[in-house]
């Protein structure tokens, strides 16, 4: 296919790179196509100094790219999946989740740092985190540490853990990787650990609805497996009703081995938690691939039934 497509991106480096990574993707299966890169800042990104969970998450980084979208300034955009919320705006789709990178959070350390394990934490230690999800399973399992808000791009956060004395702080494995930094992490966490963002590691193209022209662009990007697994994972926060504001964490799996009827399994974990890690549940189920969103639902049943609509409502009231 020939023409143009625009591409809205968050400015950010890590964006930016992203969006770079879809170009040439659908270059590569579509040559003869121009695709321009149209830079939009949306509110997360402005608002720098506020903790996530204080200042919402409807569309914290995805509203004003949506926007672009529905007055036709941008074919579609490119968003990290973890920062989708679960509702779509009417009129748009997500047209495909990509392959995914590395699905782990890791701690990264201070310059001065030398760490292997979350034991090598000295007793008190401060990190900076402004993910609750992150917060609450940390906490669970070293209550005594001292966790503050940081926010920002990597170089941002590095430059603040110096300034501010921290230990170090957590991010995704994939945004290092994709800034070719991977090097910076001190030591990733296990999933019995840390579960990761619903989404983590993988890229949402979301296109207008009716944009047949665009979905056919986009359809080799589609990562089968990927896509099986985020929908689990999107089914279980919707029916949660969760986001950034929300300590939720889960992940989906597709088993590289069928079962006996030699159809695909998907493992789906998750994690509900205060925010200061004293109360938590986790779960896990399994099922037909096919059927991810069942999965998902069945999960969020089994952890509401087991305490998760206590503490979610304990959550949200103190917010």
């Amino acid at each position: 296919m020939s023409g143009t497509l625009r591409i809205g991106s968050r400015g950010s480096k890590l964006a930016l790179i992203q969006s770079a990574w879809v170009r040439d993707e659908l270059l590569r299966y579509h040559p003869d196509l121009r695709v321009e890169i149209e830079v939009i800042q949306t509110k997360g990104d402005r608002l720098l100094d506020a903790p996530l969970a204080k200042i919402g998450d409807k569309g914290l980084f995805t509203k004003e790219l949506e926007a672009a979208m529905l007055d036709g300034r941008t074919d579609l955009a490119v968003h990290s999946a973890k920062d989708m919320p679960t509702e779509v705006p009417e009129g748009l789709v997500i047209a495909a989740f990509t392959v995914r990178e590395d699905v782990r959070d890791v701690f990264v350390g201070g310059a001065s740092t030398r760490l292997r394990t979350l034991d090598d934490l000295p007793r008190g230690a401060t990190v900076g985190t402004s993910s609750l999800r992150r917060r609450s399973q940390l906490l669970a399992l070293r209550p005594d540490l001292d966790i503050v808000d940081i926010r920002g791009n990597v170089q941002t956060r590095l430059r603040k853990l110096e300034e501010q004395g921290m230990a170090g702080t957590i991010l995704a494995a994939a945004g290092l990787v994709r800034l070719e930094q991977p090097e910076l992490a001190s030591f990733a966490f296990a999933f019995r650990q840390m579960l990761p963002a619903v989404g983590q590691g993988s890229l949402a193209i979301e296109a207008r609805a009716d944009d047949g022209r665009v979905a056919a662009l986009v359809a080799p990007l589609i990562h089968e497996r990927t896509t099986l697994e985020v929908r689990a994972e999107r089914s279980l926060m919707q029916a949660l009703h969760g986001g950034c504001q929300v300590p939720i964490a889960g992940f989906a799996e597709v088993s590289r081995v069928r079962d006996e009827l030699g159809v695909e399994r998907l493992l789906l974990r998750a994690f509900v938690g205060s925010v200061d890690g004293a109360k938590v549940v986790r779960g896990e189920l399994a099922g037909p691939a096919q059927a991810p969103e069942g999965l998902g639902i069945a999960l969020a049943e089994d952890l509401l039934a087991r305490g998760a609509d206590e503490i979610l409502a304990e959550v949200r009231g103190a917010l």
